[in-house]
């Protein structure tokens, strides 16, 4: 219906509220002059008109609407007078047998399953549960903190009718903010990091949100990182609220009063161990802070990317998604936690791609992370131990990634059969580093120098010390790139490198075979090799002529 009348203040079933498109309310009396011009000016094609049980003030409003010509449907159990003709009747309740129907999308959040990780943990004594956060209808552990904070707001009156979120997120926080705007109403604007996969970002669209895309590699205090456009958006946009699930005290406690509860339920209270990827912290905060005060014998694990400062990074980038920090969020209470597992971006993919073939369930890289750490733990317990580790997330929306094997074996997870880059690379003579680069800031003629030094004619530039991953790879020179503009412009070289950086070299996986190395040539003279993740040398014509000759000898 186009506009619903509520006369008085009792409840309304919620079904007849979300079917307005608009919602007048008024007191117990006779229908004023003012609201029927609020109707009108709507231009409705239908009002629905409901009021207090067995009171003639519903009737007397839908008589009165009807009256200005307006079309009037009258929702009760009973007019209790002389229902005028032309106004449509309908019943207030459903007096059919009941439905097994939720309200809303809103309200299968929660209440996940556990499975039995029998297949991975086959070598383990102890019970190896998964908790499938996946199964909330937006798909990941997010929706939980994103329904609790939207309706804190609301409370609170941060957040209003027509209002904006604005949100910095990696995408499953995003989804989840994004289904409960649909809702209710609301307009969403997220800021995302850009080595989020473009399913990611394609999702949010589909719920009809702006994503606003920002680099990975700078500091969270730098004008352009996610953390500050995100923060400017909010004072700009009118009426816009930042829920900032890394600060907001109801992010841990919508796990505190959920998901803890639930796994301390489907466990009978034995569960002995809890494990799970930490990125605000809200998860693992709110999860232990309940298991805790049920039994503080259970164990809260941390599991963090390499280069997070949780497991005692910096905060360098690496690829999983989802997890890790460079920061420490608010959210996030390490008093609660009494173990940080570090685990690699290798372990994290490959852990992750062996749950899904061999336990069916198709799993993110921050569930790898979460099973390899959880295995770690779980290998000398007994078998009254119970290990319970949150699955945060489905691989659905990492298929152009970790389980693409092409994007794999670039990156140096995957190997391959023949003689591997690897190969070449370990093979290669001399006494050159194994990874010949420069910084941005390093002058033209260092760089020159660097060149002349070790030989080679081009060089990544990085924005820091290896090891780095290749959002750090800030691109590449060539000597005779250098000599042309040096000719051109003699002062540039007093200038810092970055003013003539042109593009990273192609990138090769240590994994994949030689011939694929050749094809990556065509244009340019060398590919950068990585290894897991990160850069560890440099693949030239040279080089792999030199293989083919050693090959030929023997």
């Amino acid at each position: 219906m186009d506009v619903l009348v509520v006369v008085g203040t009792e409840d309304v079933p919620g079904q007849l509220l979300e079917r307005a498109r608009h919602i007048v309310r008024i007191p117990e009396s006779r229908l004023g002059p003012s609201t029927v011009a609020e109707v009108r000016a709507r231009i409705p094609r239908d009002v629905g008109v409901v009021g207090p049980h067995g009171s003639p003030a519903a009737l007397d409003a839908a008589t009165g609407l009807h009256s200005a010509g307006l079309p009037v449907t009258l929702y009760t159990d009973g007019a209790g007078g002389v229902v005028p003709p032309g106004v449509r009747v309908l019943p207030l309740s459903d007096t059919g047998a009941p439905m097994e129907v939720s309200h809303s999308l809103l309200d299968l959040v929660g209440d996940t399953p556990l499975v039995r990780l029998d297949r991975v943990g086959r070598d383990l004594a102890c019970h190896f549960l998964a908790k499938l956060e996946f199964l909330n209808p937006g798909g990941s552990v997010k929706d939980r903190p994103a329904v609790a904070m939207v309706e804190a707001a609301e409370r609170a009156g941060l957040l209003g009718p027509g209002g904006t979120i604005v949100e910095p997120t990696s995408g499953n926080t995003g989804v989840g903010l994004a289904i409960v705007a649909a809702r209710k109403g609301y307009h969403c604007v997220f800021v995302m990091p850009d080595k989020i996969a473009a399913e990611k970002i394609d999702l949010l669209r589909a719920y009809g949100a702006e994503v606003v895309v920002c680099p990975t590699t700078v500091a969270p205090e730098h004008p352009d990182s996610y953390y500050s456009v995100s923060d400017r958006l909010a004072r700009e946009i009118p009426g816009a609220y930042k829920p900032n699930q890394y600060q907001n005290a109801d992010n841990p406690k919508a796990h505190e009063t959920s998901t803890g509860p639930e796994i301390w339920r489907q466990t009978a209270g034995r569960v002995s161990h809890f494990v799970a990827g930490i990125g605000t912290g809200g998860t693992i905060t709110g999860v232990g802070r309940y298991l805790k005060s049920q039994n503080p014998n259970v164990q809260i694990v941390g599991a963090d990317p390499e280069g997070s400062v949780y497991s005692g990074g910096s905060g360098r980038p690496y690829l999983v998604e989802g997890i890790g920090e460079d920061f420490w969020p608010g959210t996030y209470d390490p008093t609660v936690v009494d173990n940080v597992l570090m685990v690699s971006d290798r372990d994290s993919f490959l852990t992750a791609r062996r749950v899904t073939r061999e336990e069916g369930i198709l799993v993110g890289g921050s569930a790898g992370t979460a099973v390899w750490a959880g295995l770690q733990i779980a290998r000398p317990l007994g078998p009254d131990d119970v290990v319970v580790v949150l699955i945060p997330d489905s691989g659905r929306g990492y298929l152009s990634k970790l389980y693409n094997d092409g994007w794999m074996a670039d990156f140096g997870f995957l190997r391959s059969g023949g003689q591997s880059v690897g190969e070449v690379i370990s093979n290669k003579g001399g006494d050159l580093p194994p990874l010949i680069h420069v910084h941005p800031d390093d002058s033209v003629r260092d760089v020159i120098a660097i060149l002349r030094e070790f030989g080679v004619s081009q060089v990544p530039v990085l924005k820091v010390e290896p090891p780095v991953v290749a959002a750090e790879v800030l691109g590449s020179v060539h000597d005779r790139d250098l000599l042309e503009a040096a000719f051109q412009d003699p002062d540039l070289l007093t200038r810092p490198v970055s003013e003539v950086t042109g593009p990273p070299l192609p990138t090769i996986g240590v994994g994949e075979p030689v011939e694929m190395a050749v094809t990556r040539m065509e244009k340019v003279g060398a590919v950068l090799v990585f290894d897991a993740g990160h850069p560890v040398g440099i693949l030239t014509r040279s080089d792999v002529l030199g293989a083919l000759v050693g090959r030929s000898a023997t």
